[in-house]
């Protein structure tokens, strides 16, 4: 079966990164499409009354839940399957190792369209991903 990633962090753009993979998906029985989401680590300090792995995983479950309900609703709609993940960290580096250890075949991801001048200053995840994969990237702006 062929994988295609879907990185997913709730904005436009990669909604519509998603619904464009919906459209690919239909075309092609045999795809499992796989939504990301990359969370940022906590701050311990705020939820000193909670364990470390207690937070981590309440937290990310919470907002993977609430960032992802727009993208699921649009492939649940659309009847394609889909499977499901969150975690924290480095997004590029967090999609190139999902793709690595999920052996996906492809990435669809929504861009933010940064300027060219905040571009080139800070770089951007989909730069980073096209360098950290050996596998094609599709960008939706």
């Amino acid at each position: 079966m062929r994988k295609i990633l879907i990185p997913c962090d709730g904005s436009d753009n990669s909604l519509r990164a998603v619904r464009y993979a919906a459209s690919v998906a239909k075309d092609l029985p045999d795809l499992q499409l796989e939504l990301l989401h990359v969370q940022d680590p906590i701050l311990m300090k705020v939820y000193a009354n909670l364990s470390a792995q207690e937070t981590e995983h309440n937290r990310q479950a919470d907002e993977a839940d609430r960032t992802l309900r727009s993208a699921k609703q649009i492939l649940d709609t659309e009847g394609v399957p889909y499977q499901v993940h969150w975690c924290a960290g480095s997004p590029a580096n967090e999609i190139a190792r999902h793709v690595h250890d999920t052996h996906c075949n492809s990435i669809i991801m929504g861009t933010r369209g940064l300027s060219p001048v905040a571009a080139m200053m800070i770089g951007s995840v989909a730069t980073k991903v096209i360098h950290l994969v050996e596998v094609p990237v599709t960008l939706i702006k």
